[in-house]
């Protein structure tokens, strides 16, 4: 591919980089993208993660995220998963 040295002139994932080294229909839909990996969040756990936050958020002196992850029933979220999904709602 003569124009490939402009695509090296932006960042690129290591998944990207393997597409582009082994051919562009090598990459499946969705796959190596950090989105596909993170499950979606539903509305009860949008309603669960609200609640959790009116509760704690008057607290003082505390981590009201740490607070919020030890009470969110889904196991397996990250504090950044929660605070993106705050942020976002």
């Amino acid at each position: 591919n003569k124009k490939a040295f402009v695509e090296l002139l932006f960042w690129k994932s290591p998944a990207i980089v393997g597409e582009m080294t082994q051919g562009y229909s090598s990459l499946q839909e969705g796959e190596g993208t950090t989105r596909s990996r993170v499950p979606p969040w539903t509305p009860q756990e949008e309603q669960e993660l609200r609640e959790l936050y009116w509760k704690y958020k008057e607290m003082e002196g505390g981590d009201i995220i740490a607070a919020i992850l030890a009470q969110l029933p889904s196991p397996g979220r990250t504090r950044r998963q929660v605070v993106k999904q705050l942020v976002r709602m």
